[in-house]
């Protein structure tokens, strides 16, 4: 069985104003068991907060990263966590 994780990831390029937040969290709801959120920052950037199983999370990343997003991904810096809990599905934010 998979331990759980917390995928903190920070998507550069033009991503605010194209549906991008939701879109995310379609993708998140497609892989399942997904919790978290996608916030947008105001230096433009979103930030998606993802937790459960590594290779779903993987699955999110990758997709973030694939560029089959709307909008412009630039680039995407992530981090690995331990998971926080607390969320309830996945949101936006």
């Amino acid at each position: 069985m998979s331990e759980d994780v917390r995928l903190v990831a920070w998507v550069r390029g033009r991503v605010q104003g194209v549906g991008f937040r939701w879109f995310t969290r379609a993708k998140a709801l497609e892989i399942g068991a997904l919790s978290g959120f996608a916030l947008n920052l105001g230096d433009g950037r979103v930030q998606v907060v993802a937790e459960g199983s590594r290779e779903r999370c993987d699955r999110l990343l990758d997709w973030l990263q694939a560029g089959d997003t709307p909008g412009r991904v630039d680039g995407v810096t992530e981090i690995w966590d331990t998971p926080r809990g607390g969320y309830e599905g996945f949101a936006i934010r």
